[in-house]
Formats: C-alpha cells, sequence, structure tokens
C-alpha cells in the first residue's frame, strides 16, 4: 500500500504535536526534576498546552518557572496567574527586581532588564535542583537557535557550548549529564512562526489580549513602537501617540516592540505574517539588535 493509499494520514500540525508530546514525555521518563518556563508568551502557552495533552487527564507532572523582569506587561501577568489557577499549576517566579534590590543586579542605561533575566533563571535552576527545563525557543526564531538541539545540554555554569551539541537520529534524544549540569529542552525546535498560530487556531487556545490588535499608546524608537510604563517612557523628540498595534512577541516592555495591525482575530493574524518578511524578533525585539551574535552570547552566558 502507498502513502497516498493510507486511510490515515497526518497533517502536519498533526505531526508537530506528535513529537513535541514525544519530547515531553521523553522528558518525564529520563529526568527526575524538570521544570517548564512560561512567560505567558505564545510559544510558552502552546508548549503548556501540549504539556496538559500529553499527562490527560493526569495532571501535568511539572512546575511552572517564570522570570519576571519586573517590566512585563500587565495583560501578560494577569494570563499567567489566571493559566495557573485555572490548571492547579505550580509556579516558581524568580525576579530580577529582588536581585536589583540585593546589589546583586546593576539596572543598564538603556532600561531594558531582558539581559539581566539569566542569573535569576540560573539562581533558580541551582536552587530546585530543576535537571530539564523546557524552553519555547523555535530554530527559525534566531541564527543562534537555528544551532540548538533539542535536548541541549548546558554546563554547571548554565552555559551553552555548540561544540557539546549531540546528535538526535530518529527522534533519540540523550539526556545524560553530569552533577551541576542540566538539559534545555525544546518541544518547538522545528515549528515555525505560523505553525504556532495555525496550532492556536486549531486548539482555540486563548492567548493574552496583547497579541491582537488594539488600541494604545506607543512611541517610536529604534523604528519599534514602545509602551511607556515603570521602566521609563519616551526621551525629548519622541512623541507619544495612540495607535491600532499588536505584539508578534511578548518579552520585557522596554525592548519589545509593536508593530502596526488591524488583526483583531487569530486568523487576521495567520493572513497577516504570511505576508511579513520579518521574523518576529527581528521585527519587535531591540534585544536582538544589539549585535549580529547579541543571542549566541547570552546562550554562551545560561540565556534561554
Amino acid at each position: 500500500m502507498t502513502t497516498t493509499d493510507s486511510p490515515y494520514v497526518l497533517s502536519h500540525l498533526d505531526v508537530l504535536e506528535s513529537e513535541a508530546v514525544h519530547i515531553i514525555r521523553e522528558v518525564a521518563g529520563e529526568f527526575e526534576r524538570p521544570v517548564i518556563l512560561f512567560s505567558g508568551g505564545k510559544d510558552s502557552v502552546v508548549m503548556l498546552h501540549l504539556a496538559l495533552k500529553a499527562f490527560a487527564p493526569a495532571p501535568v507532572p511539572f512546575a511552572l518557572l517564570h522570570v519576571d523582569t519586573g517590566h512585563n506587561f500587565p495583560e501578560v501577568l494577569a494570563y499567567r496567574d489566571r493559566t495557573v489557577a485555572a490548571h492547579g499549576l505550580r509556579l516558581h517566579v524568580a525576579s530580577v527586581q529582588e536581585f536589583i534590590d540585593r546589589g546583586e543586579l546593576r539596572e543598564r542605561p538603556d532600561g531594558t532588564r531582558n539581559p539581566l533575566q539569566t542569573v535569576p533563571l540560573l539562581d533558580a535552576i541551582a536552587r530546585h535542583r530543576f535537571d530539564a527545563v523546557f524552553g519555547g525557543g523555535r530554530r527559525d526564531e534566531e541564527k543562534a537557535r537555528a544551532k540548538e538541539r533539542v535536548f541541549s545540554l548546558r554546563d554547571e555554569f548554565g552555559g551553552w557550548d555548540p561544540r557539546r551539541q549531540r546528535p538526535e537520529l530518529w527522534q533519540l534524544y540523550n539526556g545524560r549529564h553530569a552533577p551541576g549540569e542540566h538539559v534545555r529542552v525544546f518541544p518547538l525546535s522545528n515549528w515555525t512562526e505560523l505553525d504556532v498560530w495555525q496550532y492556536i487556531a486549531r486548539e482555540k487556545i486563548e492567548l493574552p489580549s496583547i497579541y491582537y490588535a488594539h488600541e494604545r499608546e506607543v512611541f517610536a524608537r529604534d523604528g519599534m513602537w514602545l509602551t511607556p510604563g515603570d521602566w521609563g517612557g519616551p526621551k525629548e523628540g519622541e512623541p507619544v501617540a495612540t495607535r491600532m498595534v499588536r505584539y508578534r512577541t511578548v518579552g520585557d516592555m522596554s525592548c519589545t516592540g509593536a508593530v502596526d495591525s488591524t488583526a483583531l482575530t487569530t486568523q487576521d493574524v495567520i493572513t497577516e505574517i504570511t505576508t511579513s518578511r520579518l521574523t518576529e524578533r527581528g521585527a519587535s525585539r531591540a534585544d536582538d539588535r544589539l549585535s549580529e551574535a547579541a543571542m549566541e552570547d547570552r546562550k554562551r552566558e545560561g540565556y534561554f
């Protein structure tokens, strides 16, 4: 019987879902203390949805970990807390502000706290003895992430070395690690931004409202629309305007830009991104524009 004669053919979303569920279950079988990085962003929301499906009707056997910069979008924090309560999940919060208050981190001149997340993240991993950390990174996002394996070994300092990446033939994943090391796990590695949104549409997954077009006070800086807030605001010559915008990605308010949009529904967003020639991070994340190797440098230091 040929493939086309088969009465059961998986769609590309079914294949991606099956692969991700396999990875999540593999981690449950190989590791003792996994945790899911959960920011309330669309990729971590999809990852949690997949984990819920992987173990249903049993509860998810992993806790959630959010690295809170203190400059998060209020809509996203509210969504995070609703989700945790709705599914009876355990949430650990690693606060950048607490490290600043203790003098263990210093504010950056530009006001952004995204690069400051590494220390609280590594502290939480060590303190809770997490040996596997799920991340929502995808290979299509950025050059450094394209080098990442599904199981990414990190050393005792949380650092990433591309030379230590292991082969992953036939979906066989090697989770072995020495004491003090841990593994970052990326179930969405083979997904694209479009795949994520098509899956959100198919599964009818709720997202924070800022992913859809809404009126917002913004100001222009470095080719992006930023939202004023506790982190700071416009400088001289940067007038505030009310525009119809949405966010393609969610991070620290100081470095995550909105894009002009009229996409009010999930299908509208799918239509919009199919015509876009910019990646979501390239279009709306200032921290990725610091240098050609900005993400890779941070990953070597222990970033997501």
